[in-house]
This record gives structure tokens, sequence and C-alpha cells, in this order.
């Protein structure tokens, strides 16, 4: 086996929080823990002795001590911290100085807001009086259709100050996808922009939020946000301006552990979209060990992640408050007016920890951005990516373009955990096309076919012992059987996550994509990450979708290849290259039958290939059952894939 290229190495030297646990272990549990594989092996081994010496370390604030730390470790179901209270937004707006910066927003247009700690707790005060004005109490569900800005902020932490179950949509979902998702839950309040801006212009979606207050009768109020400062209202809404004149003060019911925080949501590609309920005190353990031990994110530091609010990395984003660091949200669209608009964010705002999609690095390497060369990302100490796998050309962009001071933190995880579990830390070295490490506390395995454990070799991503912030339930699963069969059915008692690894003898891990679409080629079993990785290093390759008809009506089926080319690419000129690099860099197994081409790939409404959906289309499910339109950004682009399917060119 070939080591790849060492890309960064962490300074000796260097003080991080990481470093801080271990002398905080071995003063406080007389544990000697040399290297960051002992600290993750003894992680995943003594699950109540790391998670109760993390909520010591990172000062969890308990209002009811735990008896336990875990109760019971069975999977699912496993109890962990019980008899303990405590609330999400104690934890993320108490310790900080007034004056720290909480909070810096910008928007595409140039329109920019900032919040101190101080200024921030106090509208969280005023909005948590005003949504008791409005009845709201302990368990009931508050919604948002609004953008990555303060108000969303400021009213998630204001319902879960009181012991409300938060939900968020993107304003730029379709009418149907937010119903499916808000409808299922009986909300009693909404929270609502009457607008929002993407590359350049403005959207009214007034509209919108008419139908759905038609379509949600639980409702006791709906308040509408000014957004595009432009004066434009709905009749029997309440005004965003007066909830936060609201007189209150700041307070924090205490809740159960695993009291539900927020519902996030699958992606609802083949059905109504499962509700996924987080409770407080899993996220809250979670997040202050990815952000204050792996991310080392703390007071100065200025943290963002590009994202929208129908994305679970926002939730993650939001988190960086409870170690009492700077928050930058941006809303908008990040190639506009060109792919510099978030480097150009980072450089205003001075970004230490900056984070965005795989795709979008992809897409600044092929536009031949320089990002280091424009701009001055001197505070910048860290780039993380996640959404897909980023692969080795992307690494070395970030290195020859960002810098190689800079620290590559690329990650997996999922909406599931509302986490990455395979990840980077601020020890372990970052070498060529892999992810640094598995996250502490998250016993990632891969498992060959025989359910195995495997080491250096590609196979199913497992995780064999709980996490706090697996999910307390789904919504409306009152015996659990949905969530037994979307994690739990292959091997009982153990999670299985759907993605496809390996584990390096290092420690390290490479994603390979979805097992569920892997290439099943004469036997042998192919990552799909590896094919997109050497089609779309094409210029003249704007996107591709790449499906196995194996399985879907024959033995042994074809391999297509669905290409959205540059204008004025010919394909018959292209597609013998694609051939060639195809055959040279990967195998000649990896070469497909046919290449198409076709107007678009479809992609999910936050932006994954559908290629589950499409596989199932081509095998002759009609696509209605195939896939839930409301559910993907572009659902136009499947007319292809239906007229292939009918015997149609």
């Amino acid at each position: 086996m070939t080591t790849p290229e060492l890309l960064w190495q962490p300074d000796p030297a260097a003080e991080t929080r990481l470093g801080e646990f271990r002398a905080w272990l071995r003063a406080n549990r007389d544990l000697d823990l040399p290297d960051y594989d002992a600290m993750w092996r003894w992680s995943t081994t003594d699950l109540a002795g790391f998670w109760g010496a993390l909520a010591e370390f990172v000062g969890v604030i308990f209002h009811s001590p735990p008896t336990a730390v875990l109760g019971s470790a069975t999977m699912p179901g496993a109890q962990w911290f019980p008899g303990a209270t405590l609330n999400y937004a104690e934890q993320a707006l108490t310790g900080q100085p007034d004056d720290d910066l909480a909070v810096i927003f910008h928007r595409e247009d140039g329109k920019a807001a900032q919040l101190t700690y101080g200024q921030l707790r106090s509208k969280v005060a005023s909005v948590r009086a005003a949504l008791l004005s409005h009845g709201v109490k302990r368990g009931d569900r508050v919604v948002a259709l609004a953008p990555n800005c303060p108000e969303t902020l400021v009213a998630f932490l204001a319902a879960a100050s009181l012991g409300a179950t938060w939900s968020s949509c993107s304003p730029d979902f379709g009418p149907r996808a937010i119903a499916d998702r808000f409808t299922q839950i009986e909300p009693t309040v909404f929270i609502a922009v009457n607008g929002y801006v993407y590359g350049g212009r403005s959207f009214d979606i007034r509209p919108t939020v008419d139908a759905l207050r038609a379509e949600i009768p639980s409702l006791r109020a709906t308040v509408l946000v000014d957004y595009l400062d432009n004066g434009a209202t709905l009749p029997d809404t309440v005004p965003w301006t007066s909830m936060v004149e609201f007189a209150g003060d700041l307070a924090f019911d205490a809740v159960q552990f695993d009291h539900p925080l927020w519902v996030l949501y699958s992606s609802g590609t083949t059905g109504l979209p499962k509700g996924i309920v987080q409770g407080h005190g899993g996220i809250v353990v979670e997040h202050l060990k990815m952000l204050g031990l792996h991310s080392d994110l703390g007071p100065g530091d200025r943290f963002c992640w590009f994202t929208t609010t129908g994305w679970m990395m926002w939730n993650f984003l939001i988190s960086g408050l409870m170690v009492g660091c700077t928050v930058v949200l941006y809303d908008g669209n990040p190639g506009h007016p060109d792919l510099t608009a978030l480097w150009r964010l980072a450089e205003q705002h001075r970004v230490t920890y900056f984070g965005t999609s795989a795709p979008y690095i992809q897409s600044c390497l092929k536009k031949g951005i320089k990002p280091a060369a424009q701009f001055d990302l001197t505070a910048l100490r860290a780039v993380g990516s996640t959404g897909a796998p980023l692969s080795p050309e992307g690494f070395r962009w970030l290195v020859d373009e960002i810098g190689k001071d800079v620290q590559i933190c690329s990650v997996s995880g999922g909406t599931d955990l509302c986490t990455a579990f395979v990840a980077a830390a601020p020890e372990v070295p970052v070498w060529m096309g892999e992810l640094s490490c598995r996250a502490l506390g998250a016993a990632v395995a891969a498992y060959d076919d025989e359910g195995k454990e495997v080491i250096d070799q590609v196979g199913e991503l497992v995780i064999t012992a709980p996490m706090p912030s697996m999910p307390v339930s789904f919504w409306n699963d009152p015996d659990g059987s949905r969530l037994r069969a979307s994690y739990f059915k292959p091997y009982p008692g153990i999670w299985r996550h759907g993605d496809w690894i390996k584990i390096t003898p290092r420690g390290s891990a490479v994603i390979y994509g979805r097992s569920d679409s892997t290439l099943n080629r004469g036997g042998v079993r192919m990552g799909t990450s590896e094919f997109y990785r050497v089609v779309e290093a094409f210029d003249e390759v704007v996107d591709s979708l790449v499906i196995d008809t194996t399985g879907v009506g024959q033995p042994e089926g074809e391999l297509l290849c669905f290409l959205v080319l540059a204008p004025g690419t010919s394909l018959d000129v292209l597609e013998p290259r694609l051939r060639s690099e195809l055959r040279t860099a990967l195998s000649p197994r990896h070469v497909p039958n046919k290449f198409i081409e076709v107007a678009a790939v479809p992609r999910t409404l936050n932006g994954k290939k559908c290629e589950v959906p499409v596989k199932k289309i081509l095998a002759g499910v009609a696509a209605d059952k195939a896939v839930s339109r409301d559910a993907l950004a572009n659902p136009d682009a499947l007319a292809p894939f239906v007229t292939l399917a009918a015997g149609g060119e």
C-alpha cells in the first residue's frame, strides 16, 4: 500500500483544545493517551468514560445532574445522561462577554448586520416573551421559512429556550416540499420572510406563505419578516418588528436530555420526508465536541459555513455560539456575481474557519479561481468541505490556491446525526484525498459482505456503538419501526449509514459515495465518486451522472454515463478522450457502455445527485413512484430518463 502525499502537518508546539482535553484527562482521570489514535480508541470503547469526561471538560450546563452517563447502550434506544436536564439555548447564550461579537451577517446584495452577544441575548429575550404571548409552550413546534440570517437564529434560540421544537426550510424550497415537511409536525407558530434574494434577483414568496397557512390548521400565529425591506406584508400576520420589541427577561426552561430540540428531514426523494428528531442534550455534547475539540473553535474565532436553513450544516454552524466564537451567516448565491463571492467574504470578515461544499471547491478549480492571489486570506487556518467526497484534485487546488498552511478539513456525516463522524482534528495530518480521522466517540468501521470489519478495503460504513446525537425518534413513528428499518435492518444493533468507505491503517478514511448507488461491473464493486472525479475533471463536462443498471431487470446491465456539456462541446469529439482517461486512470471496467448528453442532472433540494431514483426509473419504475418531484431542485431534469426508460432516445 502506498501512502498518499502528506499535504499538511500539525505544529507539535501548537496549543489546541484537544491538547487541553488530553492534559485534563491526565490530571483528572489518570489517563495517559499519548496520541489521537489512543484517544479515539478509548473514546469508542469506554463510552461512559469519554462522554462523561467531555461533558465535564466543556462545561455542559446541567440543571439537574445525570444519574449516569449511559443508562443503556442498546441501539436503537441508547439512554444518555438519564435524569439530566439542560437547555441548548442556555449553552449557546451563557458565558460570553456582552461586547463580544456573536453574529456577522452578509447578504449577496450587500445588506449586512452584526450582533454582539449582549444584543443577541436581548433579542432572544424579547422574541421568547412574544412567543409566550402567542401561547407557545414546551413541546410545541415553531417553524420557519427563512434564510440564513439573524432573524432566523434569534427565533430558533427563543423557541429552544422555551423547550419548543424547531424546524426550518429554505425559502427557495417549492410550496409542496415545504408543506410535506411542516404539515406533518403540526406547528403552532410559523415565522416567514416576505421574500428572498438570490443571483441578483428578489423573489416574493408571500403567495407560498399564504398557501401554507391554509394547509396548517394548528397555527396560532404567522410572523412575517420584511426581509426584502419593501414593506410588503400579508393580512393577519404579526410583524417581526413587534416580536423583537416585546418586553421580556431572558430565561431557559430546563428540559430532559432527550427532549426534542429540532426536526430535520430526510431528502424525501422516495416519499414523505422523514422527520428526524434530535434532542437538546445529544446535540449540545456532540457539537461542543466537534466544534471545540475537532475544529478547535473558541472566542476570537470567526466561523463560517456556506449553507441554507434547509441543510443540517446551518444547525451545525449556529452551534458555534456554544464555544463562544463569532458565527458568520451568508445568504445568497455563492456564484454571484462570480465564484469569488465567498472568498471575498472570508477576506472581508477575517474568517478563521471557512466551510463549504465539495462541488463549490470543484467549481472554483474548474474556473481557475485563485483566491489567495486575489484576497487576503491570512486569517484563515482551516477550510471545511462536505456534501460529497472531495476529489484529490480538490485537495491539490486548496493547497495551491488557498495555502499549504491551511488545514483541509474534509468531513462526512449526515443529517441523521447532525454532525460529522469522519472528520479532521488539529493534531492529525492531512493526506491527499483522505478524511483525516474517525471522530472521537464515533465507532466508525467498514464492513464487508459478511458483516466483518475490514481495514484498507472498501465496505459498508457502520457505527458499532451509540452516539448521543443519534435520532431520539422519527416523527410519527411511535413504535420505532421506521427508524429501525432505516438504519438497523441489515445489521441488528449496528447503525448502517449507507455510504461506502475505506479505513486506512493510519486511521484516515476515503468515502466512495452512497453504497446503494455502487457500480458493480463483473463482480467488482466501484464507487461513483472515483468516476465523477475523472469525468468532471474535463472542462467540457459541467456535470455528470453514472448509473449501473445491473440488478434492475438484468443480471449484467449496462454502465451509462449521462453528461451535461459546456456550450459548444461535441460529445462525438469528447467521448474518445473520456473513454481513454477512464480506462487509464481507473480501469477498463469503468468505461461506460454509453455516454448520453442531458440538459441537467436531477438533484435534491440540497444539491445531491439522484442516482438511486434515476436507476429505478431506468428499471421501469414510474417516475412518480421512484422519486417525489417536490424533493428535487430541478424536477424537469427527470424527463430524458423517463423517455429513455420508455424506449426513446
